[in-house]
């Protein structure tokens, strides 16, 4: 039978529907608000009385760039710079790093997965010590992060396409694909679990990200080869900016030669990021996490149960290809 509160959690991903944003910022607020979806009773209440401040504060981190030089690092690494693939010799944790290639060759080249693990570990702290403000804080940074570990062309030198000839692709994979079909995407990823070895779902997410480096460089190979160089680019208002953008033609021809794969990736985030919180909460010793607000399953009312019917009979049908 199901549960009163996964009724509500159903309820409430129905009624408030996610916009089709870029994985930019408003993908960024994206992955953290279904994050909160993952979340099992004790840890839901919580997070989703904060959802706003866990939504606006998903793109902190990249606002930050701006004042703070330790900030862009951060986001990406170079994964060319360590060996070729499946990198299984670079040194998992930051000071077996450090000792092998000194901090500067680190920051140069990025510390995503290594930074990812130091924020993890942060907000178990924070758990531990019952700070709201920094579990809030923490949360929604390492919610950015492991978004980001989640795109292939954050773990490549060669990422912008400026490498190869293909200028302007990390717009057309972030920003240009969810934006036109980001609508479609299920997010509805099933429950979070408890993350047995943290760090090596840390590096999971950076060397399968860089396994579909090849796919999105090939893909958009495959459409320049395909339509004529006029039908690459429209004009396009951007606020009170003119700039050239990738046509509706190109980036929907790019998606279909893609497959799922950002869909993919961005569920793969969201269930992830739902897990490392419920794991660091339960490795803090499951603290009780007050809020000002009551059990959502209590508010519940008849009216709401037929809507929920509808939308699980319409996500069973959608798992079945109906």
């Amino acid at each position: 039978m199901i549960s009163r509160f996964f009724l509500f959690v159903l309820f409430f991903v129905a009624s408030v529907p996610f916009k089709a944003y870029s994985w930019g910022f408003y993908g960024h607020r994206m992955i953290n608000r279904a994050a909160i979806f993952t979340l099992p009773p004790e840890l839901f209440t919580f997070y989703r009385y904060h959802l706003p401040y866990l939504e606006e504060e998903a793109t902190a981190a990249d606002r930050r760039r701006g004042s703070d030089p330790l900030e862009a690092p951060r986001h990406f690494i170079d994964l060319e710079r360590y060996g070729p693939p499946p990198y299984v010799l670079l040194p998992p944790t930051w000071k077996e790093a450090v000792a092998c290639y000194g901090e500067e060759e680190l920051q140069s080249h990025g510390i995503l997965p290594w930074h990812i693990q130091l924020v993890y570990y942060r907000l178990t702290e924070a758990f531990r010590l019952g700070d709201r403000d920094r579990i809030l804080r923490l949360s929604a940074d390492l919610g950015h992060y492991i978004a980001d570990a989640h795109v292939p062309l954050h773990v490549t030198h060669n990422y912008n396409g400026q490498l190869t000839g293909q200028h302007g692709l990390h717009a057309l994979l972030e920003s240009r694909i969810p934006e036109l079909v980001g609508s479609d995407y299920d997010l509805l990823t099933g429950k979070a679990v408890v993350v047995e070895r943290v760090r090596d779902l840390i590096w999971d997410c950076i060397r399968e990200s860089a396994g579909f480096v090849p796919l999105v460089l090939e893909a958009d190979c495959r459409v320049r080869d395909s339509i004529p160089e006029d039908d690459w680019k429209v004009p396009e208002m951007r606020g009170q900016t003119r700039v050239m953008a990738y046509s509706r033609t190109y980036s929907m021809l790019y998606n279909r030669f893609l497959g799922n794969l950002m869909e993919e990736r961005m569920r793969s985030a969201i269930h992830r990021l739902g897990s490392l919180w419920f794991t660091a909460w339960v490795e803090a010793g499951q603290p009780a996490l007050e809020t000002d607000v009551k059990p959502p399953e209590q508010g519940l009312t008849a009216g709401d149960s037929k809507d929920i019917d509808r939308h699980l009979s319409q996500t069973h049908r959608c798992a079945e290809g109906k």
